[in-house]
This record gives structure tokens, sequence and C-alpha cells, in this order.
């Protein structure tokens, strides 16, 4: 593990493997760096990859106030540590994360995109309104469990009673230790999950090729986010990985970002 300090001081935990084209990976709710560790494994074995864990996480440092932008000069603090420009995969909110920070001029020459949760029609319902807020709240008051079982039901869309049955398995304490960083990747989704159409101009900076992947076997809404969001531009492209989930297995995934990061095909 090494450190970059990001532009307003704080530290950002990363790991670096493999030779090649550099790829830096960015997770999405809840993940850190080791939670893309067998991804990482399979890409390195073509290009350098860099996982790291965003600011909150792991072991990262922090700030108060969080804005969005500071995300992505963390990003931009890690691209510069390897030489000045990479390409970027992000899952889920990683993956919108990833998209803004394209959009504000971050050096990404490539850009590949797994299942941004957007909510663009009625297959599912919105994030309500004070979705961020209440997360804000939750957090101050130390309910970090409460924090992780909002997000759990109000942007996952999981049941209630299925989440309650969650909040006693060993996997749950990791949860709340990241729940806190939950109301970032509600700004950075943003009004992105209000069942309206995506913005047609808000990503129209982006102009690298963008690879933009959905499974077909998952929440309805998921692919019907990524249709419309590989629909805005000519350089944005779909691949769907049949009979996937929100969750993809590795070994699935990295052959196809392979030949996007190193030839640009991905079929």
């Amino acid at each position: 593990m090494d450190k970059v300090f990001s532009a307003d001081g704080t530290a950002i935990a990363y790991e670096q493997q493999g030779s090649g084209p550099t790829v830096v990976l960015v997770g999405g709710a809840f993940m850190a760096r080791g939670d893309s560790a067998a991804l990482a494994g399979l890409l390195a074995e073509h290009c350098t990859v860099i996982t790291y864990d965003r600011r909150g996480r792991g072991d990262s440092g922090d700030s108060p106030n969080y804005d969005v932008q500071r995300e992505i000069e963390d990003l931009d603090a890690l691209i510069e540590r390897v030489g000045g420009e990479a390409m970027v995969f992000g899952m889920s909110s990683g993956a919108v994360l990833a998209l803004e920070a394209v959009a504000r001029g971050s050096a990404v020459t490539r850009l590949a995109l797994y299942e941004p949760p957007f909510i663009t029609d009625s297959s599912r319902l919105p994030l309500p309104a004070d979705y961020v807020a209440h997360l804000k709240e939750l957090v101050k008051q130390g309910a970090y469990g409460d924090a992780a079982a909002y997000f759990m039901t109000a942007a996952v869309g999981m049941p209630a009673e299925a989440v309650a049955g969650m909040r006693q398995a060993p996997f749950w304490a990791g949860m709340e230790a990241a729940a806190r960083t939950l109301p970032y990747d509600g700004q950075v989704m943003g009004d992105t999950m209000s069942g309206r159409p995506l913005p047609a101009d808000r990503w129209q900076s982006v102009k690298v090729p963008v690879f933009v992947g959905s499974g077909d076997a998952g929440a309805p809404h998921m692919l019907t986010g990524a249709r419309e969001l590989a629909a805005l531009a000519d350089n944005f492209a779909l691949h769907v990985f049949p009979g996937e989930e929100h969750t993809i297995a590795p070994e699935l995934l990295a052959p196809v970002l392979t030949g996007f990061f190193t030839t640009g095909e991905h079929a």
C-alpha cells in the first residue's frame, strides 16, 4: 500500500500491480480497494492496475464538508502519481463519479463503466427527495447501521424484512463501517435516480471512448439507464452481459475490459 495526497491534503491509500497501460478502478458504495482485488488481479495480466480507497474509507483520510469535486481531485492525484494520464473503470456509483471526473477534465483516455445505478423510468420507485439529507442526519447521529439499512431499502430497493435479516449477518459490521460515506455516493448520483430521463447535455464534454456495461438479468432500471447513457453520444458504446446482474463475476468482466483497454474492442 502507498498513499498520495489530494489537493486538499487528504491522504488517499492505493495499491499498484501489473504492467502495461494504466487503469484506475473506482468502486461504488461500500467498496474499498480490497473489494476489487479479484478483478484487479485479472486485469493486471495485461495492464498496470491501481485500486484505491475512496476518501472516508479503508486507509484513506477524509475532510469536512464533502463535495464531489474533492473526490475528482483524489482521482486526479492518483492519475498524476502514475504518469499524468490513465484509463478508468467505474463500478455502480463509482461509474458516475468516474464519468463526472472525465466531464470535468480529468486526464482519462478511455472510460469503462458497469451499471451506473440510474433510475430513469417507472420500473421502480425513485429515491425520496430528502434521501441525501436523511442519510446525512443518520450519519451525524452515529446511526451507521440505520444509514446502511436506509441505503439498502431506499436506494437498492431491498424489502425491509430482508435488510433486517442482513443486520444479523457477520458482514454487516463492514457495511456499518463504510456507511458514513453513503451520503457521498448520494451526492455523486445527484438527481439521476429521480425517475426522469438523463439530461442530454450533462456529459457532452466527454469525448473519450466510453464503454457502458450492464447485465440483462438484474433490476430492469439498470439496463434501461445504461442504454440511455450509451445513446447520448457516438463515443459511448453499450455492452450487455447475458444473464448477469449488478454483481458480476470478475472472470466474465475482465476479458471484456481488457479488450477495451488494450485494443478498443469489447465484443
